[in-house]
């Protein structure tokens, strides 16, 4: 056998090596994906609906027209920071799922800071609010992380309480000490001036500057983690955690400090749906964004990258909840439904990682 080379495909050895494990990296999650949306037709079929129109609605509420793409991209930004506070995480092998009480207690500081400086100038009201979100979540998840290190409580449920206990927190403060009276029929923060509101940017859709900035946040991440020295220890910490302690890596550090950035960028998710969406702290705040970050992260395979194109994929689909409940007559719940199962088979098809021959390059050297 060549060293060097495969004569079946005339491509060297290092270059499958290269491309093999990264397309399968693709290809599983790919499938899974169409997999769960398979499942998924023969549930619409259990209820006399046809999978042909749901999916057409899909497209038409989601993709079809620059609008469709204004209502899509205007729910993408709250996916990418929610996606990044379980993906960052799990590169070191932890499951958060808390990104949903970030957002909720990220979007309260923002708002609490902003009502507090009705008269500032921008220039400074913003970066305060911005920075007061960032450090609300990433010291929320950021406990989450300590809780794992100093005292060995499992960071997938100490991190699911822990939202339960953000939303109730936030309820309590709405509804009590921070609440605008004249929020009467549903409870919320004094509303934000117009110069504390974040603005669209000039694209020609409608669509707020958390995007650019959520879609920044994954360019960063991605650096941090593929190309920079404290990435490389956080991946060398996640594969084998023993091993990174015997070779003296900071892991307690490594794991408060990547939990409590996932955490930052949950919170500024609550800083721009404040900003940008509501204009206040309340109820709608919790609208879901962090366990649907779960799904992206997971379909992403925890690349920073990816989830760029997964949580615009997610957004189209929540996009179209409205159109599908109006024309099928189905539940606006629906579209969880069907994220649901294509959780689940994900989930399932993490077992066939490193299974497969056809991703092996010893598979192809052995047909030369």
């Amino acid at each position: 056998m060549n060293d060097t080379a495969t004569a079946s495909l005339g491509i060297p050895r290092p270059a499958l090596a290269k491309w093999l494990p990264r397309a399968e990296a693709v290809a599983i999650p790919l499938a899974a994906l169409i997999c769960g949306l398979v499942v998924f037709s023969l549930f619409l079929l259990t209820q006399g609906k046809s999978p042909i129109e749901f999916y057409a609605l899909i497209y038409k509420a989601g993709f079809s027209t620059a609008f469709s793409w204004q209502n899509t991209l205007s729910r993408v930004a709250p996916l990418l920071f929610a996606g990044l506070c379980v993906a960052l995480p799990a590169r070191l092998g932890l499951v958060v799922i808390g990104g949903e009480g970030a957002i909720a207690l990220g979007g309260l500081a923002a708002a609490v800071l902003g009502a507090s400086m009705a008269g500032a100038s921008p220039l400074i009201g913003l970066p305060i609010m911005f920075a007061g979100a960032a450090l609300v979540g990433g010291a929320w998840i950021g406990a989450v992380g300590w809780l794992r290190i100093r005292r060995g409580v499992n960071e997938t449920i100490a991190s699911l309480l822990m939202a339960y206990i953000a939303i109730a927190l936030m309820n309590h403060l709405v509804e009590g000490p921070f609440r605008d009276p004249a929020s009467l029929n549903k409870p919320s923060t004094a509303p934000l001036t117009d110069a504390l509101r974040v603005g669209d940017m000039p694209i020609g859709v409608e669509v707020h500057w958390g995007f650019a900035f959520g879609v920044l946040a994954c360019v960063i991440s991605w650096l941090l983690m593929d190309r920079t020295t404290l990435g490389f220890a956080a991946r060398i910490a996640g594969d084998n955690i023993r091993a990174a302690q015997v070779q003296g890596l900071p892991v307690g550090k490594l794991v408060i400090g990547f939990t409590a950035l996932g955490g930052a960028f949950a919170g500024l998710a609550g800083f721009f749906e404040v900003t940008a969406i509501h204009g206040a702290a309340n109820a709608s705040l919790v609208a879901g964004y962090g366990y649907t970050g779960i799904l992206v992260a997971f379909l992403a395979r925890h690349n920073p990258l990816a989830i760029i194109p997964v949580a615009t994929l997610l957004a189209g689909f929540e996009a179209s909840s409205g159109l599908i409940q109006r024309r099928m007559d189905l539940p606006d719940a629906t579209i969880l439904v069907m994220e649901g199962i294509v959780f689940v088979v994900i989930l399932l098809s993490e077992t066939l990682y490193g299974r497969l021959p056809v991703f092996n390059p010893r598979f192809w050297e052995t047909r030369a």
